[in-house]
């Protein structure tokens, strides 16, 4: 049975079309079951409401079949100026990759690689310990779901960027983005509590409350 996630609007499934990539040796061999499971399992999750969920094409050469996701937080508005309605404050990419030869490197046949980039504010600048923060978001989200994994590597960035001329967006940009990857251990095919980690790892960038748990605003109301 595939697990559900917090509750929301249920993600857009992805075009059959885009699993296999130019290295299946078969066009018109269908995805092996195994990859049809994870795919499936990854699809029915339903995101938080504060979290959109849209299908990716995978990167077409990093392995014999693929699935990609991308997932935004609902824009916070700050009320200084400085808010860019074009792009989410908060925004990643899930990427499921398979292999049925597998490959060393993976230690498995699946490989899951993630990027996360969310926008920092200004009292979080300079601060040495964000990148070890930023990181335990990923490994609690993981421990927590009871995503079995191993070969977790990554980096975590800090960036800063400032635009001149005639240039759209806020003045300055600060932000911290996560790239990783590991590689389930879940034998049965079923990586639900992998997207849930994900998704819980945006939502927790993105600086939102656990599900369950009201903010003061909202209490007010």
């Amino acid at each position: 049975m595939t697990t559900r996630s917090e509750s929301g609007a249920p993600a857009t499934g992805a075009d059959a079309a885009h699993l296999q990539s130019p290295l299946v040796p078969d066009p018109t061999a269908s995805p092996p079951a195994p990859f049809v499971r994870a795919v499936a399992s990854l699809d029915g999750l339903r995101p938080r409401r504060e979290l959109v969920v849209r299908p990716l094409k995978a990167p077409p050469k990093m392995a014999p079949f693929g699935w990609a996701c991308t997932v935004e937080a609902d824009i916070v508005h700050r009320g200084d100026g400085t808010d860019d309605l074009d792009e989410p404050d908060t925004s990643g990419r899930l990427i499921l990759l398979h292999d049925p030869a597998g490959q060393d490197a993976w230690e498995g046949t699946f490989r899951l690689v993630c990027f996360v980039q969310a926008r920092l504010e200004r009292e979080q600048l300079g601060d040495e310990m964000l990148p070890v923060i930023a990181w335990s978001w990923l490994t609690e989200a993981l421990a927590e779901l009871g995503a079995g994994h191993r070969a977790l590597g990554g980096t975590v960035t800090q960036t800063s960027s400032v635009r001149f001329g005639d240039i759209a967006g806020p003045n300055r940009d600060d932000d911290v983005e996560l790239r990783a990857s590991w590689t389930p251990t879940e034998g049965d095919g079923d990586l639900a509590a992998h997207g849930e980690a994900f998704h819980r790892l945006v939502a927790t960038a993105a600086g939102l409350p656990p599900v369950g748990v009201r903010t003061l605003a909202e209490r007010s109301c």
